[in-house]
């Protein structure tokens, strides 16, 4: 595996302490045929896509914060994959200025997340992501090369950090 020591080191770089990102958790769901899973956000008005990620709750377990966002976000269980890989370091992003304030009452500048490499081995018709309090309005799969331009411009340097950490997965 070759991890970009860069990328785990990048809050290094930014000399800004732990406490100011709200940790969380992200999901890279693969296909058989090494494709992304991705959705569309709910709360915003542009194309824009992301993989399932999200808070850990207080005393919550890394493992088990992955599997229940993605049962959240988009009602696959933990049955319906297959873990591969966790990364080795935590991956952050900032949240843009004018956004900071508006989430998690402003007490967070953006989020340092562990991320999960996952296989769905689960039947595409249990996926769904209109669950009680839904994010996406809508999901696909992807290209890996396709993904950069389909999200939001803020996560575009964490997304290559992850694709490139777990890129030995997504040959075909």
């Amino acid at each position: 595996m070759s991890v970009n020591p860069m990328s785990i080191a990048k809050n290094k770089e930014m000399k800004k302490p732990d406490y100011l990102y709200r940790c969380g958790v992200g999901v890279m769901l693969i296909n058989n045929k090494k494709e992304i899973f991705v959705g569309k956000r709910i709360d915003n008005n542009s194309d824009a896509w992301q993989m399932p990620q999200g808070g850990i709750d207080a005393g919550e377990d890394e493992d088990l914060a992955m599997f229940r966002e993605l049962k959240e976000e988009t009602g696959i269980d933990k049955s319906q994959i297959r873990v591969l890989r966790k990364s080795v370091g935590y991956h952050y992003y900032n949240l843009p200025y004018k956004l900071q304030k508006k989430f998690w009452g402003g007490k967070y500048l953006g989020q340092k997340q562990r991320w999960y490499l996952a296989e769905f081995v689960g039947d595409e018709s249990l996926i769904d992501v209109r669950t009680e309090n839904p994010e996406f309005s809508d999901w696909k799969w992807i290209e890996n090369s396709q993904i950069i331009n389909a999200i939001v411009g803020f996560k575009r340097s964490l997304y290559r950090d992850v694709i490139d950490e777990f890129s030995e997965f997504l040959q075909k």
